[in-house]
């Protein structure tokens, strides 16, 4: 049995409690470019929060700043009532960054136990392998190991200080898809016992499965906040398929209520704001079968979201800031 000298979550002056993570009007420029344009975000204890943004929208900057390892140019950042560096000096904080901080010529296992000297206190190592899934290769070389297992060994390095606060940036880059699952198995767990989790990554559908809630961001702005229903059902309207071989694309696409037409063989999909609509004509003005109606998906709201003509209005829209 392993005793934590954790600190408890601060109860604020309302008697609730103190918000993991607090950012303030942030920004951040680089000469003439805005990299984050006043960012403002709650993040409530015990929360699995995916970061999305398309390439450039400024979420590194973002998580670089709130790690205390980027100087804002305005706005604050507080985690659980402190400042960040000093969050991550008691051991609340821990992150899994893309890339660096491995010597490849030292074993998992040495890697692990070199890193858990520099805590106060430190989870067992045989204990923070066997949750990272890394205990059978505790002796391979760093330099062995492929990109996905040495993001577990990252992940590992960040349990050791049993951290109330995990930031995950891109974590499972490299990895394959079992791999992927299990490292996401052990998240969730975590956080069940209470554990914060904020990350980011490419993979929507690891969004979509994992996150209790998706803050989408894009050119430096928060534009969608909410649940993952809530951020799907920003992108409105429904997405009919049928099989209708030898489809005339340019009469569906001039349909009422039809946004776009795309044809795959005999395969057409029409995004449309009246579904109904275009399932009565598809069966009754031509040869269509197979026909299926669909909710849009996570990808069709970030890409409705974070385009040019809807990024600077969506916000707005959401009616969903915390």
């Amino acid at each position: 049995m392993t005793t934590s000298t954790q600190l408890s979550p601060v109860a604020g002056p309302t008697g609730t409690p103190t918000p993991a993570v607090a950012i303030d009007g942030l920004t951040k420029t680089f000469g003439p470019v805005r990299a984050v344009d006043g960012i403002s975000l709650r993040i409530q204890p015990g929360e699995v929060v995916a970061f999305l943004g398309p390439n450039g929208a400024g979420k590194t900057t973002t998580i670089d700043m709130l790690l205390g390892l980027a100087r804002p140019t305005s706005g604050t950042v507080s985690l659980f009532g402190q400042r960040p560096a000093d969050a991550v000096a008691y051991g609340r904080v821990a992150a899994v960054m893309q890339t660096g901080g491995l010597l490849k010529d030292l074993t998992v296992a040495e890697t692990v136990k070199m890193t858990a000297g520099l805590f106060g206190y430190a989870r067992p190592v045989a204990e923070v392998l066997a949750r990272a899934g890394i205990a059978d290769i505790a002796n391979r070389l760093v330099g062995k190991c492929s990109g996905g297992q040495q993001q577990r060994l990252r992940f590992a390095m960040a349990l050791l200080p049993d951290p109330d606060l995990m930031v995950l940036d891109e974590p499972t880059t490299g990895m394959d898809v079992e791999g992927r699952r299990e490292f996401w198995n052990a998240i969730r767990h975590d956080a069940q016992g209470g554990r914060t989790i904020l990350f980011a990554t490419h993979y929507l559908e690891e969004a979509d499965q994992y996150a209790d809630r998706i803050v989408l961001i894009s050119r430096g702005r928060i534009v969608a906040d909410g649940t993952t229903a809530e951020v799907k059902a920003l992108a409105a309207g429904r997405t009919v398929r049928a099989t209708l071989p030898g489809a005339d694309q340019v009469r569906l696409a001039g349909l009422p209520g039809v946004d776009s037409v795309e044809v795959r063989g005999d395969t057409v999909l029409l995004a449309t704001r009246d579904s109904d609509a275009v399932a009565r004509h598809l069966l009754t003005a031509t040869d269509a079968r197979d026909l299926e109606i669909t909710s849009r998906n996570l990808e069709d709201a970030f890409i409705a979201l974070t385009s040019d003509d809807n990024a600077s209005t969506a916000n707005a829209e959401t009616g969903s800031a915390r």
